[in-house]
């Protein structure tokens, strides 16, 4: 069901922390004869990768662990997500995630099919879910892209995990949440309905608010007044990743 309406599930573990746990799944995205849509196997384990780990990261909470469930056989089709999952972690710069492997051994499959969970565990005064509050700036970070506009993983127009590090820094931003198929707004309006708000969109705001972004190309977050000059300096080493004020919470 979700946590608040985010793509995590929340649990007490203790009198201070909190486990958080998210899941990605990907079919016939590849190269099997019946993928609907034909992309490296490297790029279709480092995307789904990154959907699960920017998901918990976005919470505050930290990686512990993950899963990799492979319905396809271990070579080739395997051992190429496998290399797309360990790329995406070393860019993270959480090479050393305990990881848990499963793959298909007892049937020829034709299509692609991946499914990476990841567990985390978060400070109970450091979960980022519902800390929107009133008159909050909502920005976007990234652009939304999806299908053949990401064939490239390290396109500099999208988000990575260490764009949420560096947000995560930032006293004055509250939620912050990677955007998925249902768009901007969609997440938008699920933040301001999670503190009891309303999301106003910024009038000269271009970026298409309705549009899929496909594995979390872009991500928004709410951040108190007069943010823009930290926001700028923070992000002056990716001079082409777009920072977008697109409305503020009513």
């Amino acid at each position: 069901m979700g946590y608040l309406g985010r793509d995590v599930e929340v649990v007490s573990i203790n009198n201070a922390q909190y486990l958080v746990a998210s899941c990605d799944s990907c079919g016939a995205i590849g190269m099997k004869e019946l993928d609907a849509y034909k992309i490296s196997w490297f790029i279709t384990g480092k995307l789904t990768t990154r959907v699960a780990l920017l998901e918990v990261t976005s919470t505050g909470a930290v990686p512990q662990m993950l899963t990799v469930a492979i319905s396809n056989e271990p070579y080739p089709t395997g051992d190429e997500l496998l290399r797309g999952v360990n790329d995406e972690l070393e860019s993270a710069g959480l090479e050393t995630l305990p990881m848990a492997i499963s793959t298909e051994k007892n049937m020829p499959t034709q299509q692609t099919g991946l499914g990476i969970s990841v567990i985390g565990v978060a400070d109970k005064n450091k979960l980022r879910i519902g800390t929107a509050q009133q008159g909050d700036d909502v920005y976007c970070l990234g652009f939304p892209k999806v299908g053949p506009e990401l064939n490239n993983p390290e396109d500099p127009e999208i988000v990575q995990v260490k764009a949420i590090q560096i947000l995560l820094e930032i006293t004055s931003i509250h939620d912050i949440i990677p955007v998925g198929s249902r768009g901007i707004r969609s997440e938008a309006d699920q933040i301001a309905s999670t503190v009891n708000r309303r999301f106003k969109v910024d009038p000269t705001c271009t970026l298409d608010l309705d549009k899929s972004a496909g594995p979390s190309s872009c991500l928004i977050f709410s951040s108190a007044g007069s943010s823009s000059g930290v926001l700028n300096q923070a992000f002056s080493s990716f001079p082409k990743l777009p920072l977008t004020r697109i409305g503020q919470l009513l």
